[in-house]
């Protein structure tokens, strides 16, 4: 038995995400566990489809078992959300392998990167950086330059070059025994909207989506997924739009003062007050994000300083680490994992979701996303989903 373990959102899964999971059967693979983000994702948007129904996507392509990256973390940076998913994978004490895309396609590079990214005189350039008003990933970036030069610097261009590295980084620091395996990215940029042969990007798929056209990602995902995604959208389960709770994140951003902004994730240097005063003339969140970013602050940070306030994660919360682990689907192939976890395993498995909620921060904050989400649809469905809702099997 050879597991291997990914960390995705899969929203939606693709033709993309097959030939992942196919580059990784190829490499000696037997068994694969995805850590898949909630109903919330990173750029602090809701998911397209529910994470059940993106589970049984992902267990009728290739995928054996399907555990929960709580909201927590699923609405994070791409470091906290790597650090996560790759401590979740480590906690079950039996996943051989990390698989993850890259752009750059070459571990070497991307390990030299991660080295550099932890090196201390980077970290003093870094804060110098952004003393001087530089966003995030430009600061970090130019760092790694001045101190390894451009090769290095530009493996930090590239988004899932970006995520790569941060995995490599959460390997390290928790000494984990898991071995780093690549696949290169094929087909369309991260974000692209064009389209080659069977491949587009989830951003395209999601525009479309978000514009009612349903038929137009046919082309570009597994038949078995296609077949879940018409269910879901015919029965008025999908998609989650935004802009149908819209109004309740304005009410929500315009009852907050500064000190409360202050206390969400990623609020600085004043940025509080900022956010207050965007909060108060807004009149749609696009107006919010428009009138709250600077070259400083990114348009995902922001969503998801938003999506923190509405969800009500604080920075304090951060503080929090992975304490159980949540199944959300499964095959046969996914039971013998389990068994493993069983055995070896540092994290509890976590049946009863209504339990579960009673004493966990992290479950509570990922049963208010679930609910908001669910107040996203066409057809909105019997609340408390997370407790009744049932393990996918395949």
């Amino acid at each position: 038995m050879k597991i291997a373990g990914i960390i995705a959102e899969y929203n939606p899964f693709h033709c993309g995400h097959r030939y992942q999971v196919d580059c990784l059967r190829e490499q000696g693979v037997t068994h694969i566990v995805a850590v898949m983000s909630s109903n919330v994702v990173q750029r602090g948007e809701l998911s397209v489809f529910s994470k059940w129904a993106r589970t049984k996507a992902a267990l009728g392509n290739g995928v054996d078992l399907v555990v929960e990256l709580p909201a927590l973390w699923a609405n994070a940076s791409a470091e906290r959300f790597a650090q996560a998913g790759v401590s979740l994978l480590h906690s079950m004490g039996c996943v051989d392998v990390l698989g993850f895309g890259s752009e750059c396609g070459d571990l070497s590079l991307l390990c030299q990167t991660a080295t550099a990214c932890r090196d201390a005189g980077v970290d003093r350039q870094l804060r110098q950086n952004l003393s001087r008003g530089m966003p995030y990933h430009a600061a970090r970036q130019r760092a790694v330059e001045s101190r390894f030069g451009k090769k290095v610097s530009r493996v930090l261009s590239q988004p899932n070059d970006i995520l790569a590295v941060e995995y490599l980084k959460a390997l390290k620091l928790l000494s984990s025994r898991m071995e780093p395996l690549l696949v290169q990215r094929r087909g369309v940029e991260h974000d692209g909207e064009e389209t080659t042969g069977f491949f587009a990007s989830a951003s395209a798929l999601r525009k479309w989506l978000g514009n009612g056209e349903l038929f137009q990602i046919q082309p570009f995902v597994p038949a078995s997924a296609w077949n879940v995604y018409r269910d879901e959208w015919e029965r008025g389960c999908a998609p989650a739009l935004l802009q149908r709770v819209e109004t309740a994140f304005l009410y929500r951003l315009r009852s907050m003062n500064p000190e409360e902004f202050a206390l969400l994730p990623d609020v600085s240097e004043g940025l509080e007050y900022r956010l207050a005063e965007a909060a108060r003339t807004a009149q749609s969140l696009e107006e919010f994000f428009a009138s709250a970013k600077t070259k400083r602050y990114a348009h995902s940070r922001l969503r998801r300083i938003a999506m923190a306030a509405m969800l009500g994660i604080t920075a304090e919360d951060f503080m929090l680490r992975p304490e159980y682990l949540r199944v959300l689907g499964l095959n046969r192939r996914g039971e013998e994992i389990l068994h493993r976890v069983k055995a070896c395993g540092s994290l509890p498995l976590k049946s009863s979701f209504a339990t579960l909620v009673k004493t966990s921060r992290v479950a509570q904050i990922e049963e208010a996303a679930t609910e908001l989400f669910s107040l996203s649809l066409p057809h909105i469905p019997l609340g408390k989903m997370d407790r009744w809702q049932e393990i996918v099997k395949q």
